[in-house]
């Protein structure tokens, strides 16, 4: 498959630049290992899945890191997390020498506690999503943004997404959190994305499952920590209002959703009753993508109060100021669409600073479209959106 530039490039340059360690962190196949063998080709590489490479880390740790000639990608080092130590004692013996240690991992939970405890102010992270509707024109919210599954095209990402949720989430939730019965993770999975874009209610979600709360808790922070669902928090600064406090819960990539969902064509999930939430966890997704390749945390929320005042996405794209935006899979945006965005700029007034409205949605193709949807209101398609945020270097 051909290369395919990532916009976060710009950003592992500056911390190879500038730090002893790069730390990947992502979901599987999001492009990790492709990205930093095109950006580092001489670089020394070793995967630790590989069972010969994992004996020879455990028999001998200082032995494996002689052998590497630096700089070296070390990939899916959560599978040798005893590295971090003996990896921090030679970057302090010589802090001067930087993007000597680039080291990869899909389980955030297990790989960031071992930066956190060795690596801090030693390294950089990171954090790869798989691809952005600003890097492949094939990502769509039908298709998602995994590489291999939109090089496998419509006829084959059905197959290819039956083999992720079988082998990389399963082997992921046996090394995270020692599930015994698959077959009840797998029924909660897929009835997680009956959930997808819907305020998380884990009481309800147990019952039919036959699990405990604690229990469903736990899978659902399997799925967090290895990069296959987001929970969205909601925006809690004062508006005047009784605010709702229960996070929303997507599935980090649309197409991934679409195929749990059963939804097997972009026209299907047209016409499906998912279409809305697909959309809009797809518009949610490419804002965090776009956080990531700028290097800045992952934030968005969504606004719920009491009285049923709701808009889908609040994010901050800079200091001192807030977007608010509501996201349709439409091609013909209402002006009433754009109501709850401007209750709710007018009951925030100026504490959150300089907010701007947009309406996000689906235009048709070369059709031409008025800039401004209703008062201080804009309307535009996702690309559209991400440019306002977070410009392209």
């Amino acid at each position: 498959m051909k290369y395919v530039h990532r916009e976060i490039e710009g950003c592992l340059a500056r911390a190879l630049k500038h730090f002893p360690a790069v730390v990947v962190t992502g979901p599987r196949r999001s492009g990790k290992t492709c990205l930093l063998r095109h950006a580092l080709p001489g670089a020394a590489y070793v995967l630790l899945e590989d069972p010969d490479t994992r004996l020879a880390v455990k028999s001998d740790p200082r032995g494996f890191l002689d052998s590497l000639a630096l700089p070296a990608i070390i990939d899916e080092i959560q599978h040798a997390p005893e590295l971090f130590a003996y990896i921090r004692t030679r970057i302090d013996a010589a802090p001067e020498e930087k993007g000597r240690w680039i080291l990869t991992g899909s389980q955030e939970s297990s790989l960031m506690g071992g930066v956190g405890e060795s690596m801090a102010g030693r390294a950089a992270i990171l954090r790869l999503p798989p691809f952005s509707v600003r890097e492949s024109p094939l990502v769509s919210p039908f298709a998602g943004g995994y590489p291999e599954a939109l090089a496998a095209g419509p006829e084959a990402a059905g197959l290819w997404f039956s083999s992720y949720v079988q082998t990389y989430l399963e082997r992921d939730v046996r090394n995270v959190l020692a599930v015994r019965d698959l077959g009840a993770f797998q029924r909660f999975v897929r009835l997680l994305a009956t959930r997808h874009g819907q305020m998380l209610n884990k009481t309800a979600m147990a019952a039919p499952l036959g699990v405990s709360v604690p229990t469903l808790g736990y899978w659902l922070d399997v799925l967090e920590t290895t990069g296959i669902v987001m929970r969205v928090p909601p925006y809690y600064r004062n508006a005047g209002k009784r605010l709702v406090k229960t996070p929303k819960v997507y599935f980090a990539d649309s197409g991934l959703a679409c195929h749990l969902l059963g939804i097997r064509s972009a026209a299907e999930l047209a016409a499906s009753p998912f279409a809305g939430a697909v959309f809009e966890g797809f518009v949610l997704a490419e804002v965090l993508k776009a956080q990531s390749a700028a290097g800045l945390p992952g934030e968005v929320y969504y606004f719920r109060d009491e009285q049923g005042l709701e808009v889908d996405l609040l994010v901050s794209p800079g200091e001192g100021r807030l977007a608010l935006a509501e996201c349709k899979a439409t091609a013909t945006p209402l002006p009433s669409m754009a109501t709850g965005m401007r209750r709710l700029a007018a009951a925030l007034g100026g504490e959150a600073g300089e907010v701007s409205m947009h309406l996000v949605h689906r235009p048709v193709p070369g059709a031409a479209m008025a800039p401004t949807l209703a008062p201080g209101v804009e309307r535009c398609s996702v690309e559209g959106f991400l440019d306002r945020l977070f410009p392209k270097q």
